[in-house]
């Protein structure tokens, strides 16, 4: 907890830079705030927000470290930072922006903040499942604030790409952010409930669903409260809205189409409940893991396994 007295004590004594992410980085250390929505450092987390307020990119020079900050902007950082550890409220929250792929987009707390290890699959071209030579019409199934489809549409050279949600709220901040990229050509927000409200063939079904269990998410730390629980949770163990996946989306696969869905921690859950099938558990050089993968006509062999 950052007090009044030490706000003011703050306020009054910090200087530069250099003087705030120290005071930044051990306020963030005492108040014992979660590292996972962005950055896994304490440091870093108090360089964003100092970033955020003075406007400067992540390669400002060094030496601004210790150039004479005007009392407006000691007094918005300290605010900002009391914020982060009284209320855990993330940091892509208060400052209104994250990054995946290397890529900026706005969120807000009608989204989640990206985090997904898809991002990898992604830079990569999601080979070798993809003919890099032919164009894609791919789906990104709960598409949140949109990041998966635009940064899908920035990697594959003429891709087309349906961003679906059920939550218009989330769908006002996909839209905000396909229009900053200029991709409304290439991209289009839908309104839809799973798959009711699509039409068509996916060459590539990309989904990043709910998929927290429910004791996962009774457990989890107060930053995540932020987040739109919609996006979280599916049931007791996390699989409610995966089991609809599974038994739809050969309906709307091409032949040759493939079936990517992040299940976090739930996927225990999934070998247990679909011996059977034979995912693909996909790795990741930079950390992450539950995301399998499925052909169409794996999930086509298997459909009596996902009925009911």
């Amino acid at each position: 907890m950052i007090d009044e007295i030490q706000q003011q004590q703050a306020r009054a004594t910090l200087r530069t830079p250099r003087d705030c992410l120290r005071w930044g980085e051990s306020c963030l250390r005492r108040g014992g705030v979660f590292l996972g929505h962005g950055t896994d450092d304490h440091g870093d987390e108090a360089l964003a927000l100092l970033l955020h307020v003075l406007a400067l990119p992540h390669d400002t020079d060094p030496r601004m470290l210790d150039a004479r900050l005007l009392p407006h902007e000691v007094e918005a950082f300290v605010a900002l930072l009391a914020r982060r550890v009284n209320e855990r409220v993330p940091t892509p929250y208060l400052t209104g922006q994250a990054w995946f792929c290397g890529l900026p987009f706005q969120v807000d707390e009608r989204v989640l903040i990206p985090r997904s290890p898809i991002a990898e699959l992604i830079e990569a071209g999601f080979q070798p499942w993809l003919d890099p030579d032919q164009p894609v019409r791919a789906l990104d199934l709960c598409t949140g604030g949109g990041c998966i489809a635009i940064a899908m549409a920035m990697a594959l050279e003429d891709a087309e790409v349906d961003a679906s949600d059920i939550s218009a709220d989330a769908l006002a901040v996909c839209q905000a952010n396909i229009d900053h990229y200029g991709l409304g050509d290439r991209v289009r927000a839908v309104l839809a409930d799973g798959f009711d409200g699509l039409r068509g063939r996916y060459d590539l079904i990309v989904s990043n669903p709910p998929y927290v269990d429910a004791a996962d998410l009774a457990a989890m730390p107060e930053e995540f409260h932020h987040e739109p629980e919609l996006a979280l949770g599916s049931g007791a163990d996390g699989l409610d809205f995966t089991r609809r996946i599974l038994a739809e989306a050969a309906d709307y696969l091409s032949d040759d189409g493939v079936l990517i869905v992040e299940v976090g921690n739930s996927d225990q859950h999934v070998m247990a409940a679909w011996p059977e099938v034979p995912f693909l558990w996909l790795e990741f050089e930079r950390g992450g893991h539950g995301v399998f993968l499925l052909t169409r006509q794996q999930l086509i062999d298997h459909r009596e396994y996902f009925a009911g």
